[in-house]
């Protein structure tokens, strides 16, 4: 099953940044210029508005670096950049830095560590990390080997918009009983209930 690399497409109004507001008209710049492969433009704008703290630029920046567009591709550089918004709670990074640990690229491949960033992702409702955490539950990279639970969590990303998760769950489903399918339907309307945490 392959990951889905995230999309740089973001609907913001205002964003902020250490000493002062930043309006969004720069990221967008840099996101417009991004989406057009103009990536010069997009590091240029980016790269200021992430060494003023800005959670979201550093996190494009990392995606930059990820994948080498514009810049000499750098593992390393683009977990700087993921763990740099991680620290402020931005949830894609989170989800992009546990991709990293899982993949082993730019750190030593450490499924425990992916697992934990997928989580905090997830918590926070992120669908991808949400199938990703699912995976790693079906797989038992990191965490017991679980259907159960590989089930609520593609089941939870499925109903959050993901069409990768719905398939994976429907892999998963053919493994299992009819009342382990009962069972995670029913934790995983817990746990949207509980807002994702301590599912």
């Amino acid at each position: 099953m392959k990951h889905i690399l995230t999309a740089l497409v973001l609907g913001v109004s205002l964003l902020f940044a250490s000493g002062g507001f930043v309006y969004a008209q720069d990221f967008n710049k840099g996101r417009d210029a991004f989406n057009k492969g103009d990536y010069a433009t997009a590091l240029r704008e980016w790269s200021a508005l992430a060494e003023q703290g800005n959670a979201i630029a550093q996190w494009g920046l990392g995606v930059m670096y990820k994948y080498g567009k514009g810049v000499t591709q750098d593992y390393k550089e683009a977990v700087k950049w993921y763990r740099k918004a991680t620290e402020q709670g931005n949830a894609k990074a989170q989800n992009n830095l546990g991709l990293m640990y899982e993949n082993g690229e730019g750190v030593t491949q450490d499924y425990k560590e992916a697992v934990k960033w997928y989580r905090k992702s997830a918590e926070q409702g992120n669908a991808i990390a949400q199938n990703n955490l699912g995976l790693m539950y079906y797989n038992g990279w990191g965490v017991l080997k679980n259907n159960v639970y590989a089930h609520i969590w593609w089941n939870i990303a499925a109903s959050n918009g993901d069409d990768g998760a719905m398939k994976n769950r429907d892999i998963a489903a053919e493994t299992m009983t009819a009342a382990d399918i009962s069972k995670a339907q029913a934790l995983a309307r817990e746990c949207v209930k509980k807002n994702y945490k301590g599912c």
